[in-house]
């Protein structure tokens, strides 16, 4: 950025910078030891593909357009701030354009933008070191960070947080690599077996955006309350939000609806995961039942009691909600009517389940069979 008119409303440049000065270091590791970790990471990966393929029924010619990278830690920071300035690019426009049309809009911005790229880096550096692995579904390509040449997107695996857990957990390094991978592998399954989802879940995060007042002063006093609430600085009398996340707090109620149906989808393709996971795993995975079991304490309780606050905060206790919710759908609708029963969820959109339905698979089962064999 050369001036101040010019700025955008995120520096994303000062996200990265943030993030990567403010990120713990990753567990110690010999030059020849990390070698071992990302070659083996790359081998199962490439075997995780043939047995969810298999285990799923999903087949798919399209899965070698997303490209598998082993990152460290700063290495998923750029490419998380990447996918963000894509998808975030028409809100953030929309500002643009409101801030230049308004008095002070130009310093205002300038302000905001530094403001908001210190916060995104401060979220990112708590995230980073937590991430075992992650597919970017809207990841644009860069020299350093290839993505899918036909709107594929990439598949990361963050090395020193895999070692980190392994080590935590104590338990058979080459199986709970193994076992990461194969969750790994069924989100990109999903993408490149299921052809309409990455739009549908792109036109339904555009809708939620779309919803967002688009107001400079608004989006910087939202942002203000959570930074605040973050850093415990909100005064007593306005601490009646009963311990809302940072989404909920800068979230409005028309997005609610939008937020319910997307969740519903993350519930699905997070539980999906855990089942394949969970399927594979007793054929390919020695030691899976010692694994799911600490892995299982270690998600429940936290590192820490800051660790707990903040997930909280983050709305990471939503996800691992997801994980729980979306795992005992897909166990509940396989048992009743079989894998290819279940997999007419991926038939279009109104046949995802919604909110609802992921608390209730019986009532799924009864819509979307009812209707298709009538």
């Amino acid at each position: 950025m050369t001036s101040i008119g010019g700025a955008e409303m995120v520096d994303w440049n000062l996200a990265v910078a943030t993030a990567t000065r403010l990120v713990r270091p990753g567990p110690e590791v010999s030059r020849d030891e990390a070698r071992a970790v990302v070659a083996e990471l790359r081998r199962h990966a490439k075997s995780s593909e043939e047995h969810v393929r298999g285990f799923t029924r999903m087949g798919t010619d399209d899965i070698h357009d997303t490209p598998v990278l082993v990152v460290d830690r700063p290495g998923w920071v750029r490419a998380n701030v990447a996918g963000f300035r894509e998808i975030l690019k028409p809100l953030l426009d929309k500002m643009q354009e409101r801030r230049t049309s308004s008095p002070g809009g130009a310093v205002l911005g300038a302000v905001g933008g530094k403001v908001t790229g210190v916060e995104l880096g401060m979220l990112l550096s708590f995230l980073a070191s937590r991430v075992l692995g992650q597919y970017e579904t809207f990841a644009p390509a860069t020299r350093e960070l290839p993505a899918g040449e036909n709107g594929g997107g990439r598949l990361l695996l963050v090395a020193p947080n895999i070692v980190h857990v392994e080590r935590e957990l104590d338990v058979q390094p080459h199986d709970f690599r193994l076992w990461v991978c194969l969750h790994e592998e069924t989100h990109r399954t999903q993408f490149s077996a299921v052809p309409w989802l990455r739009d549908h879940l792109e036109g339904e995060i555009q809708s939620f955006l779309g919803e967002t007042d688009v107001d400079p002063m608004t989006v910087l006093e939202r942002i203000r309350e959570a930074a605040q609430s973050l850093s415990g600085g909100r005064p007593e009398a306005e601490e009646d939000d009963g311990g809302r996340s940072f989404v909920e707090l800068v979230q409005t109620p028309a997005q609610r609806e939008i937020l319910g149906r997307l969740t519903a989808v993350m519930s699905l393709l997070e539980g999906h995961a855990d089942f394949v996971m969970d399927g594979v795993g007793p054929a390919v995975v020695p030691s899976v039942a010692e694994i799911r079991e600490k892995f299982q304490q270690r998600r429940a309780k936290g590192a820490s009691r800051l660790d707990m606050a903040l997930r909280k905060l983050l709305g990471l206790d939503a996800k691992l909600r997801q994980y729980r919710d979306g795992e005992r759908f897909v166990r509940s609708v396989v048992e009743q009517v079989g894998m290819d029963g279940f997999n007419r969820v991926w038939t279009s959109p109104n046949t995802l389940p919604t909110k609802a339905e992921i608390a209730k698979p019986a009532d799924w089962i009864a819509r979307v069979h009812r209707k298709t064999e009538s």
